[in-house]
């Protein structure tokens, strides 16, 4: 072998040496001097989220340590030693050896350095493996409704689910809670006027809090209704003057009401039957009447007209939110409340307001405003009118008890 050779062999040697001697110093130094908490993720398993079955879940850290994971303070791994990886150290949580309800998840990890650094995260979660029961509350009933009138349908769950929809007439309507906590669910399915009087069948669909699904189908019957006829007559004088006083014209008020209705909150603000919103006399005009005037021509009247006494007290038919207050050319000093989920009931020709602000929460029975006869009015009366998703129904109908 040449010198040359024997010098080339000793400086490898020399270089693997210190290599490996800083290496040696670089570990030494990390493990007595590392005070960098470990980076873990937990996966499979989000705070107060639903689960069944056997939950696939990992953990993943930057640092080499050992593992320790507790189920409601009992260990379920213990010291198992995990490598920094990219990849997720698999464990199982099996929801089924454990109750249904609230769990605890702590997983612990310690890395390898004399400090023991250590990282811990807590989750809760909850285990659902009841079987997913639903039926219709009057599953033997008769479903009938009139044309401009609302359904009414309600099923109940064994326990509380993710979400529920109901599809009838090409559209879904979504199902909600019929008070807080209650297990019996409702939808509010629109008629219009213009429905063609048969037989349909609507379906719910509904998802539990881990995904199960169950569908329940029936049908129920539309039934003509014989709307009534009326002509009424409005002076040009009132129209050009309803228009010079009003705040909003008539090609702005369709825009608004839009807005309000899609702006509906996802919450239900009412509970029980409905209240007519004036002690009512008479019905001047009955909700579908097909009406003719000189300046719209022929029209359903989607509402009703009711009188008292002129400028006697009108109030909330229903706790809710005032969603408009304002002068409208066709209605008048006009009053919209919102009652949640797309139920609003609308005030027109108000003579004045009562104190009260868009925005504020009011109550059943509180006081509105009075009767008049602003806006497109022949006279002193109460247009008193119901929509439900988008749709204007018949709002006496919310008042009957059985509905």
């Amino acid at each position: 072998m040449g010198i040359s050779m024997i010098l080339k062999l000793k400086n490898g040697v020399i270089l693997i040496g210190l290599l490996l001697g800083g290496w040696a110093s670089y570990s030494t130094y990390t493990y007595f001097f590392d005070t960098a908490i470990p980076q873990v993720s937990l996966s499979g398993i989000s705070d107060d989220d639903y689960y069944s079955g056997d939950v696939q879940c990992g953990v993943k850290s930057n640092k080499t340590g050992d593992i320790s994971v507790w189920l409601d303070e009992q260990p379920l791994i213990n010291r198992f030693k995990i490598g920094a990886s990219d990849q997720d150290q698999p464990f199982i949580i099996p929801t089924k050896t454990i109750s249904n309800g609230k769990h605890a998840i702590r997983v612990e990890l310690v890395d390898k350095s004399y400090r023991k650094n250590k990282v811990v995260i807590n989750r809760s979660f909850n285990v659902d493996n009841v079987p997913l029961q639903a039926a219709f509350v009057k599953a033997d009933a008769d479903y009938k409704v009139f044309q401009g009138r609302t359904l009414h349908v309600q099923f109940q769950v064994n326990k509380e689910i993710k979400q529920a929809c109901i599809s009838t007439l090409s559209n879904t309507y979504q199902c909600f809670p019929e008070s807080k906590g209650s297990l019996i669910y409702e939808s509010f399915i629109p008629i219009t006027c213009e429905e063609t009087p048969n037989e349909y069948l609507f379906s719910a669909a509904i998802t539990d809090r881990v995904g199960n699904m169950l569908n329940l189908e029936n049908k129920f019957q539309i039934v003509l209704y014989p709307f009534k006829k009326q002509v009424i007559d409005i002076a040009p004088e009132k129209l050009a003057q309803e228009k010079n006083e009003a705040h909003i014209t008539n090609d702005d008020t369709k825009e608004i009401f839009e807005r309000v209705r899609k702006n509906s909150p996802r919450e239900k603000l009412w509970k029980g039957a409905f209240c007519a919103p004036i002690d009512i006399v008479r019905v001047t005009c009955e909700f579908g009447t097909i009406r003719t005037t000189q300046h719209k021509g022929r029209y359903a009247h989607k509402a009703l007209d009711v009188i008292n006494r002129p400028k006697s007290v009108v109030w909330a038919s229903q706790d809710g939110i005032v969603a408009i207050k304002e002068r409208f050319e066709a209605g008048g000093n006009t009053v919209v409340i919102d009652h949640g989920y797309g139920v609003l009931s609308e005030y027109y020709h108000l003579d004045s307001f009562a104190n009260i602000e868009v925005g504020q929460k009011i109550a059943k029975g509180n006081p509105i405003g009075k009767i008049g006869m602003t806006g497109y009015a022949t006279g002193y009366h109460l247009h008193w009118a119901m929509w439900v998703n988008d749709v204007p129904v018949d709002p006496m109908q919310w008042t009957q008890q059985t509905f």
